[in-house]
């Protein structure tokens, strides 16, 4: 359902964005054109030449990047895609979103976009049940924002407890659903 749609995917620094990789490759075996936009701590994790071979495109990752968007990056792509989604959403991320901080490509690209938006939030459990967090998820629920929460498991940490990422095919359930209307089961 997501074939010939635009989708931006965002990833941000954590332990999580290898899952992103298979949900990018996901995408475009469906059809759909996407590029990624990744943070510089993203790039700790993987690199961008997984996701530009995955996604067929140069990576995005400069607000200013004259070379491949004129009028900037986080203009041309909010413009042109029909789906925003985050994953891993960091809790850096979720308080840059709810507080419409924009010092990066990524959280400049979200505030410039008017379309749906999805995050898939990743973080340590105590992160994840910090009274702070669950202010900016409420405040960002209660903007509009649509959210794949992140489920109970294995954390890199060592630990188990709530903040592992969701699978990629629950993100990808969650983005066509978005996008249609219809309810995947």
């Amino acid at each position: 359902m997501l074939a010939g749609r635009e989708i931006i995917v965002g990833v941000t620094g954590g332990i999580a964005a290898y899952k992103t990789a298979a949900l990018v490759s996901q995408l475009v075996q469906g059809g759909a054109h996407v590029t990624v936009a990744m943070t510089a701590d993203a790039r700790q994790f993987v690199g961008a030449a997984t996701f530009a071979a995955l996604s067929g495109r140069p990576v995005a990752d400069r607000v200013f990047d004259d070379e491949h968007y004129p009028l900037g990056a986080h203009i041309e792509l909010a413009r042109r895609a029909k789906l925003l989604v985050v994953a891993p959403a960091t809790a850096n991320f979720l308080a840059k979103a709810a507080g419409g901080v924009a010092d990066d490509l990524l959280s400049t690209l979200y505030l410039a976009f008017t379309g749906p938006v999805l995050l898939a939030p990743a973080m340590n459990s105590e992160m994840w049940e910090k009274a702070a967090v669950q202010r900016n998820v409420q405040q960002l629920r209660g903007d509009g924002v649509r959210f794949v929460d992140p489920e109970e498991g294995w954390l890199s940490c060592r630990t188990r407890g709530a903040g592992r990422m969701a699978p990629p095919e629950k993100i990808f359930a969650a983005m066509d659903e978005l996008l249609t209307g219809k309810r995947v089961v």
